[in-house]
């Protein structure tokens, strides 16, 4: 097979290069979600997985957690091999692991859910979870996560006391690391049906019966990841009308076109990556994609590939008048670099606006306590509660939100993109761009150093500046990172968590031009800072 050409070097590299602690791109680092990195540069290696596989057996023992694993990993090439390892630490360790049926791959939702269920149903001896995937990373990458027993990505106390006695076992060469035979781990682990209870509880939180009535005819791209076997299975609910245009698994992703930078990346918000869907998009009312985990969605119709912040914006508008058991104390949460017109949106309803700093992790409370009704970021993440008010997941479902845009074309009548276009003939059409730019680890670091003092300047393209923010509005966590608003702008940069560069977002409620004057004058700001 040709792909073995391809991920063979991967594979080699994972097992024999061996990673130096003292390096600082070579120790072990989470992220906003989780590590990543690639064996071919020593950031993900058997080493990593060793060191934080066992880094989660001291964490659980510390944290009381003595409950099953739920194990679940993606199609990237390297996931299977780390897979391999956790299971050989986890069993060492005496943990009982719940892995897919078959040894199959597993969606980061579906993980969220069973751990949620697992522990819902039992007083003593919570469940966690772990993940073994980079999400819409290149094919050589491998990311793994850790799920807490509330069912969402591990919160920074959890990753730093991971990270620090991970990178301990990684300094000493894993030479304490406890492992079995790969022979006898897979002989000691629990399967579990994750696709089957997950599809049997999908009507507690998206309208299946209005999908079937309405006759939509639907296309599916699981971008050769997780969703497949669950797209598959909702398929043969003849009257869903679910076509599953592309039913590849191929490690090396081969399959898919490159990225805007000639890359390739399974990320279901780029146009460039989801112009196979986007080629036959008219054969379809609407269509959707996942990234690889399927905790990301996309969603096309006839305008084409619909900007995340877009259909996020669409969902709140939509859920807030279409959940009626929901309770008006239920808050909507937003990342802070997502659009503002769901800022407009939610205070149109008289709700509570929760915003937070980038990453799912600071959802997680909220969601699990439900507080929040629906939480979403703008690179196309998000959950909601159940149409009783309760908890679906406590980690971003991709699958669920591709569900649900075909659930308000059903109920509504419009598609997702004419529905953003009423919202935008009230509230504003808002002009948004991101910008990625690389850094250094002295710039990474300046972002954490920056006050509000740093921001000199009174007015930010032609208007005041009316915030200086440093910390999150809704939970006060610092944003790692600045946010600059006025009354129609607004500008915010942070460095990335698993890359070797800063970002730029602005949004401008006027026009392109003063969009573009913003982020001029926000790289202007910068360089004076940085």
């Amino acid at each position: 097979m040709e792909f073995l050409i391809l991920i063979t070097p991967w594979l080699n590299a994972f097992y024999d290069l061996k990673p130096n602690a003292s390096i600082p791109a070579q120790r072990i680092t989470f992220g906003t979600s989780g590590h990543r990195g690639s064996s071919l540069t020593a950031s993900f290696n058997e080493l990593h997985i060793l060191a934080i596989a066992q880094a989660v057996v001291d964490y659980r023992q510390q944290a009381g957690i003595c409950g099953p694993l739920f194990l679940g990993l993606d199609t990237h090439a390297l996931s299977l091999p780390a897979w391999e390892a956790v299971l050989q630490v986890l069993l060492a360790n005496q943990v009982a692991v719940r892995v897919a049926q078959d040894d199959g791959v597993t969606a980061t939702p579906l993980v969220s859910r069973a751990i949620l269920r697992y522990n819902a149903q039992c007083s003593a001896g919570l469940a966690d979870g772990l993940i073994i995937t980079p999400s819409h990373n290149p094919p050589e990458d491998g990311g793994i996560k850790y799920n807490t027993p509330d069912g969402g990505p591990a919160d920074s106390d959890a990753t730093t006391w991971i990270e620090a006695r991970a990178n301990q076992y990684l300094q000493e060469g894993c030479a304490a690391v406890q492992r079995v035979s790969l022979a006898d781990a897979l002989a000691q682990v629990e399967q579990y049906d994750y696709v089957a209870r997950y599809i049997a509880e999908l009507e507690q939180v998206v309208d299946l019966a209005a999908i079937r009535q309405s006759g939509l005819k639907l296309g599916v791209d699981p971008m050769g990841g997780t969703a497949l076997a669950v797209w598959q299975a909702l398929a043969v609910d003849a009257a869903l009308n679910i076509t599953v245009v592309n039913s590849s698994q191929d490690p090396a992703f081969a399959f898919m076109p490159p990225d805007h930078d000639g890359r390739i990346r399974m990320d279901c918000s780029s146009p460039a990556a989801m112009a196979n869907l986007l080629k036959i998009r008219e054969q379809f009312d609407l269509s959707f994609a996942n990234d690889p985990d399927a905790d990301r969605h996309g969603i096309v119709d006839a305008a084409g590939l619909m900007n995340p912040n877009h259909f996020l914006c669409v969902c709140v508008d939509y859920l807030l008048t279409h959940r009626p058991q929901w309770s008006a104390a239920l808050k909507i949460g937003k990342t802070l670099v997502t659009s503002s017109l769901m800022d407009r949106i939610v205070a149109a309803h008289g709700r509570e606006l929760y915003e937070v700093p980038v990453g799912f992790k600071w959802f997680v409370e909220g969601l699990h306590k439900r507080e929040l009704a629906f939480a979403g970021e703008e690179s196309a993440g998000a959950t909601l509660l159940t149409f009783a008010g309760e908890t679906w997941t406590t980690d971003k479902d991709g699958i669920v939100l591709c569900l649900l845009a075909a659930e308000i074309t059903a109920v509504t009548g419009l598609t997702p993109s004419q529905y953003y276009a009423k919202l935008t003939a009230q509230h504003g059409t808002p002009y948004y761009r991101r910008i990625d730019a690389a850094a250094t680890a002295e710039q990474k670091a300046a972002f954490k150093a920056l006050t509000a003092a740093h921001i000199v300047a009174t007015e930010l393209a032609g208007e005041a500046i009316t915030a200086v923010l440093l910390n999150a509005p809704g939970n006060g966590a610092a944003i790692g990172g600045i946010k600059v608003c006025t009354a129609n702008g607004w500008f915010a940069a942070r460095s990335s968590g698993t890359e070797a560069l800063y970002k730029i977002y602005a949004e401008s409620f006027i026009s392109e031009a003063h969009l573009q004057l913003l982020i001029d004058e926000a790289q202007g700001l910068l360089a004076g800072v940085l």
